[in-house]
């Protein structure tokens, strides 16, 4: 038995089709037929049904499954303590951020990439939900975001900065100079919001809920650095984070008059999984780039 038959068994049980497992594997569907048969026949059972319709595992892919599974991840955790033992030479750092995040990664990722040109960087700009799920399958090696609103039982998180909801403007905006303001005061102007579904729209919809506001909402969007360019040439106003605009030029932050808009900067790993030492550097860097005044529980030993 061997790994890459593994792999090719999991893949087919994901995809429940050999033509589209062999395209996503870069192999020809009769080389996933072969070595698919040749795992049955040294299991001693076959591991699919297969009609003309479709792909089903049998009782015993069934039970299988979660220990292919496994043993692949256990290979690929392998790998990296090797990768790490390069001194970050070589690898490869798979980075999810939620869209609300993505902004603040700019300047971390070119001084990651002059630093360690030799690793590849993978980022992946995801909901909150699905960048659990990816943690959870190990896709990604650690995940970026604000706090989330929901407990991840497999999931270990940690704050890295204190941060809040803010009013965005461009500087020449009639409220850039102001320091505060309230909720209520935004029925006077057109809004341009983060997509449902964002974290600093579900923030934003947690401020506002059971009041009776009478908000012009003429944008909605799930890009923010979009959004950004939009306010930062129009009279439009937005609510997103604090740090989102840390490296905008042109922009102005007013702070809402609310003590429940706070909106922690958060990264996340899975419990249980190595943890590489590129995602370290990462993280040092963020902090660096960024000058956060918090520093990263040292958590990888």
């Amino acid at each position: 038995m061997e790994l890459r038959q593994l792999k090719y068994f999991v893949k087919v049980a994901e995809t429940r089709n050999f033509s589209e497992a062999a395209r996503t594997l870069f192999i020809s569907q009769s080389t996933l037929s072969q070595q698919i048969k040749q795992l049955e026949e040294e299991i001693g059972e076959p591991l699919f049904i297969r009609d003309s319709r479709r792909v089903r595992l049998t009782d015993v892919g069934e039970q299988i499954l979660p220990s292919a599974k496994k043993t692949l991840r256990e290979a690929e955790s392998c790998f990296d303590r090797v990768y790490d033992v390069r001194n970050l030479k070589t690898g490869t750092l798979n980075i999810g951020a939620t869209y609300t995040f993505s902004p603040l990664l700019k300047e971390t990722v070119i001084e990651f990439m002059r630093l360690y040109p030799e690793i590849k960087l993978n980022i992946f700009c995801k909901s909150m939900e699905e960048l659990m799920g990816m943690l959870e399958n190990q896709e990604i090696d650690i995940a970026l975001s604000y706090k989330p609103s929901e407990h991840y039982d497999s999931i270990e998180s940690h704050i890295l900065f204190d941060n809040n909801l803010s009013i965005i403007v461009n500087d020449k905006h009639e409220l850039a100079g102001r320091k505060s303001m309230r909720l209520s005061e935004l029925e006077k102007y057109r809004l341009a919001l983060p997509a449902k579904g964002l974290q600093a729209r579900n923030t934003f919809e947690k401020l506002i809920s059971g009041n009776n506001f009478r908000f012009n909402i003429s944008l909605e969007i799930n890009e923010i650095n979009v959004l950004l360019d939009l306010v930062s040439s129009s009279r439009i106003v937005t609510v997103l984070s604090q740090a989102t605009v840390r490296h905008h030029a042109g922009l102005r932050t007013i702070s809402l008059e609310n003590p429940d808009c706070s909106m922690e900067g958060s990264y996340h790993f899975l419990k249980g999984a190595y943890r590489k030492k590129a995602a370290k550097e990462f993280l040092r860097i963020l902090i660096e780039t960024n000058s956060y005044s918090q520093s990263v529980q040292m958590i990888f030993d």
